[in-house]
């Protein structure tokens, strides 16, 4: 029987048959036996047995049986055990070939030790087919096998790391294809020193390749390679110093010459081989946007940074080129996603360069995030896919989340914001602001810790702020703000107690306010509950950022920021400003407003700070801002200005040189 399935000569049927006549008992009996016949080698009847299996397992069904999965510790044994014929390693090859092919395979073989002995089959003996089978594994159940095996993994690594540094011939290519998928994402290659050791080695092998005058052929698994250490340990495996400096400039430089030379072609096909090393170029190109902006210790010298961003910009030419060619029905390759991808990260840093492409570029980018938004509203939190992941391509892809910086900048410039307006952005973007509020209050019942989520918001807050001072007109006349509106009247409420979100609400905050200026008549503004609630907040956002305390040199008290706005005033302060100056501009327009400051006892603690501290630990930024407040209560409502004659607001108002104060408070 084992001749006949070694010839190779069965159908799947007769092999059926021969399986129901001998069943699993007999090659169970033959792989425990450890007497041989008498003169026969030792192993006699375990190759037996083995044979049997592996003709088994070319059914794939009898290759996920769980005598067939049972049986993955001997074929283990066998790899790694000296002294085992050819053939019996071959059988035990082919039947854990056939266990990775079936569903439950994978996680069979990676609880049941199989990935320590392929790398010890590799690292011993150079076997190429403990190589094919590791890499089987690894593209099915990455994650798993580095969780559980990465010692053995790293041990492989770094043979493979030192074998690629050494190699003088096609092999380093040819490694340059294999590596990749040994570079895990997580946990980083940089944490341990055996890791960092494979990252020089893999660092100096490039650097090698890279240096030399190559064909396509060589350069593009080089390339790849580069970008797939670049996704998992950023510039970290580059080395300080000028070697360094020059080959991360040289990697930029190459990146920017394969993208210009790929997407410049007149014709398209010959984009489609290409598309995976430009993917790999593109995260190349990040990374030389991120290193040129990089002001703490920087890989780069400053005349690198503008030599290099020259050369992005050529190749940022070329992918606005492409895209403008871009035909309807291809909007679904993923190649697309990655080009905008890349583009939205070029126009988030670099604001002057290529202007005018950029503009006609706009109403595609519109039209394009706009159709992945509807088509597959991103799940709740799901991670955007790495760019190299084959699983990339399945993942719903969010364009718009990648363009929000760009066109944050954009919308403050004349002519891109009358392209965006008439392309429908702001009616995509409030879409799109919604979804991302229902997205943070379902994350988790709290709000969940600073997300892409929440950054999104707080950029989207950043447009429509442009949007609102450049062009009232458009808030005014556009149904989407007055639903943007009521979910900012009702957010903020929400929002504002949560503690580690003061950036959040005061983006909301101050849309709020300097939106209710202009939409003043609308009937939810007219002193409902979800209004007064919305108000009472931004009051409380507004009347908390500073207090008292004690003058570490002197006797006495002065202002300071509270506490919990010091850490966020970077991002805080402006909008903090702003939110003044609009609240101060809706106490005219709303009548109950005057009411809902009272309430909130916001002028007695004012006044009494104004009254304690010192003079001079008040800026005149903020003593305008403040009188502004008070200016417009005190004209604005009888109570609120008696409240502050009563609490010496004379006084205080003539100490601080609040002069429109002082006459206000004067006039009967």
């Amino acid at each position: 029987v084992t001749k006949a399935v070694k010839a190779g000569e069965l159908d799947a049927k007769t092999r059926r048959q021969i399986f129901d006549a001998i069943g699993f008992t007999f090659p169970n009996r033959l792989l425990s036996s450890r007497q041989p016949p008498a003169g026969c080698p030792p192993h006699t009847f375990r190759a037996l047995g083995l044979t049997l299996l592996a003709c088994f397992c070319t059914d794939p069904e009898l290759a996920g049986h769980s005598q067939i999965l049972n049986k993955i510790p001997t074929f283990n044994d066998i790899l790694v055990s000296p002294g085992n014929p050819e053939s019996m390693v071959d059988d035990a090859y082919q039947c854990l070939s056939a266990v990775l092919a079936t569903t439950r395979g994978p996680r069979e073989l990676v609880t049941k030790g199989t990935v320590p002995a392929l790398c010890q089959a590799y690292i011993s003996h150079g076997s190429d087919r403990a190589l094919t089978l590791l890499l089987g594994l690894l593209a099915l159940a990455e994650a798993r096998c580095w969780q559980r095996d990465a010692p053995h993994l790293l041990a492989l690594l770094s043979k493979l790391s030192g074998d690629f540094l050494k190699a003088e011939d096609m092999t380093k290519f040819e490694l340059c294809e294999v590596l990749p998928r040994f570079i895990p994402l997580s946990p980083p290659l940089t944490q341990d020193s055996q890791g960092s050791e494979c990252l020089h080695r893999l660092y100096r092998g490039l650097a090698d390749i890279l240096g030399s005058k190559l064909s396509h052929r060589q350069r593009d698994p080089a390339l790849k390679l580069a970008a797939c250490l670049v996704q998992a340990c950023g510039s970290e495996w580059i080395p300080a110093g000028s070697a360094g400096s020059k080959f991360l400039a040289l990697l930029v430089n190459l990146a920017c010459v394969e993208v210009r030379l790929t997407l410049e072609e007149p014709d398209p096909l010959d984009v489609e081989g290409k598309k995976e090393v430009v993917t790999a170029c593109y995260v190349l190109i990040e990374m030389g946007i991120q290193e040129c902006l990089k002001e703490e210790k920087p890989l780069l010298e400053e005349e690198q940074k503008m030599q290099l961003m020259r050369i992005m910009e050529e190749a940022f030419g070329a992918v606005i080129f492409y895209l403008r060619q871009v035909k309807q029905e291809e909007l679904q390759d993923p190649f697309i996603f990655a080009s905008v991808r890349i583009l939205g990260a070029w126009m988030a840093e670099e604001t002057s360069s290529l202007k005018q492409e950029i503009c006609e570029l706009l109403p595609f980018l519109v039209h394009y995030s706009k159709k992945l938004f509807e088509e597959g509203s991103p799940a709740a939190g799901l991670p955007q896919p790495q760019l190299l992941s084959p699983e990339g391509s399945a993942l719903p892809r969010d364009a718009l989340r990648l363009l929000l910086p760009g066109f944050c900048h954009l919308t403050a410039e004349d002519k891109p914001r009358d392209i965006l307006i008439s392309a429908g952005a702001p009616a995509l973007l409030c879409e799109y602001f919604l979804h991302q509020w229902d997205v943070l209050t379902t994350e988790s019942k709290s709000l969940s810790p600073l997300t892409s989520t929440e950054m999104s918001l707080q950029t989207l807050c950043g447009i429509f702020l442009n949007l609102v001072v450049t062009a009232p007109d458009l808030i005014r006349q556009d149904e989407t703000f007055s639903s943007l509106m009521d979910v900012l009247l009702k957010s903020l409420p929400l929002l504002l107690p949560q503690k580690d979100h003061l950036v959040l609400a005061a983006n909301f905050a101050t849309l709020g306010l300097m939106m209710a200026r202009i939409l003043m008549s609308s009937a939810v503004l007219q002193g409902t509950p979800p209004a007064k609630e919305f108000f009472s907040a931004a009051i409380l956002f507004l009347s908390q950022a500073h207090t008292t305390q004690a003058d570490p040199g002197q006797e006495g008290l002065v202002a300071a920021l509270s506490p919990a706005y010091v850490g966020a005033w970077p991002d805080v302060g402006e909008l903090w400003f702003l939110g003044m100056q609009a609240l101060a501009a809706c106490i005219p327009l709303l009548p109950w407003l005057p009411g809902a400051v009272l309430q909130a006892r916001w002028l007695q603690s004012l006044s009494e700070l104004l009254s304690r501290v010192a003079p001079a630990s008040l800026d005149f930024e903020l003593i305008a801002a403040f009188q502004g407040v008070l200016v417009e209560l005190a004209r604005a409502s009888k109570p609120c200005r008696d409240l502050i004659l009563s609490h010496h607001g004379m006084e205080w108002a003539n100490l601080y040189g609040m002069a429109a104060l002082e006459q206000c408070l004067s006039e009967q």
